[in-house]
């Protein structure tokens, strides 16, 4: 993957990570929320944000020591 391509993909996982944040709140907000299903969601926001950070490092040149 290019630079590019990893920019490009940056983009996608933070619009979906967005979106699920949204969609926690609602669901969060609903009186008859389903407890199983707010934790699979909040389960995957945090490996959209894990993946996103490793995308984003790959994007940071190597630092010599």
């Amino acid at each position: 993957m290019d630079a590019e391509q990893v920019r490009e993909r940056v983009i996608e996982l933070e619009t979906e990570h967005r979106d699920l944040d949204a969609a926690i709140a609602l669901l969060a907000a609903a009186p008859t929320a389903d407890a199983l299903q707010l934790q699979r969601l909040k389960k995957r926001k945090l490996q959209l944000k894990d993946h996103i950070i490793r995308l984003k490092m790959q994007l940071v040149p190597d630092i010599p020591a």
